[in-house]
């Protein structure tokens, strides 16, 4: 059964982290992992940080992080930029739409 992936951004709020947006991979487990590790932040997350980019995937209906990153606010515009333009090149140009 194949597994849908999103990329999520998400912000410290005074109660918790919640979600600011979502990028919709699609379910192909190998371009999503491929994109997420082209992404600029920091694998060592902790309480303290303001911003995460994680990659999601949903199984049996319900979301599960595979992978988190911290970012900071440029690397978040840069992320969306770079996950804009990948996901182009791949439904347009690799996946032939």
């Amino acid at each position: 059964m194949a597994h849908d992936y999103t990329i999520r951004f998400t912000m410290k709020t005074l109660n918790g982290f919640h979600p600011m947006c979502d990028f919709y991979l699609g379910n192909n487990p190998a371009m999503s992992l491929s994109l997420f590790s082209q992404l600029e932040g920091n694998g060592e997350v902790s309480e303290s940080d303001i911003l995460h980019v994680d990659l999601v995937e949903e199984k049996n209906g319900l979301p599960v992080d595979v992978k988190i990153k911290r970012c900071t606010l440029p690397e978040l515009g840069r992320n969306c930029c770079h996950i804009a333009k990948e996901l182009f090149k791949y439904r347009n140009l690799e996946q032939g739409g």
